[in-house]
């Protein structure tokens, strides 16, 4: 699937609700002493058991920032809103280097205007030589971070 425009976002993506069921789980299993929030710490634990990485000071920072002030942590509807925003990146950010490893044929970690040609003769051959070199533009500027 391709993305248009700069800052495009993938489709909206629910949980299976097995995996909201996990979440939950994950989310009951760090609420120590079953305050009914998350803290900080609290937090950090269940990232790594559902993401596989301790969060950074900043993310963690953030994520605390983010809550209503009137409690002393993260709820769980807080949580789960967290946790599937970040499983949305992560599907996004997978897609994205699946495909890009798609037209990458030769494992090189960059694609040239030839790998770009090629991958779209065979997903749109209709496609004018043209515009494939102005979206080939339009890719390199904005990895330069020049473009749009």
């Amino acid at each position: 699937m391709f993305f248009s425009g700069p800052g495009a976002r993938p489709r909206t993506w629910e949980a299976s609700p097995s995996e909201h069921k996990k979440w939950v789980e994950v989310f009951k299993a760090c609420d120590e002493d079953n305050k009914g929030y998350l803290s900080r710490e609290d937090f950090k634990v269940a990232i790594v058991m559902l993401f596989g990485y301790k969060p950074s000071k900043i993310e963690a920072d953030s994520m605390m920032s983010s809550v209503n002030p009137n409690t002393s942590g993260i709820l769980l509807e807080e949580f789960l809103s967290i946790v599937r925003k970040k499983k949305e990146v992560q599907l996004h950010r997978n897609e994205i280097r699946h495909i890009f490893t798609a037209f990458d044929r030769h494992y090189r970690g960059y694609l040239t205007l030839e790998d770009f040609k090629k991958a779209f003769r065979l997903v749109a051959p209709k496609l004018s030589e043209r515009t494939v070199l102005d979206v080939f533009r339009q890719s390199t500027l904005a990895n330069e971070g020049i473009g749009t």
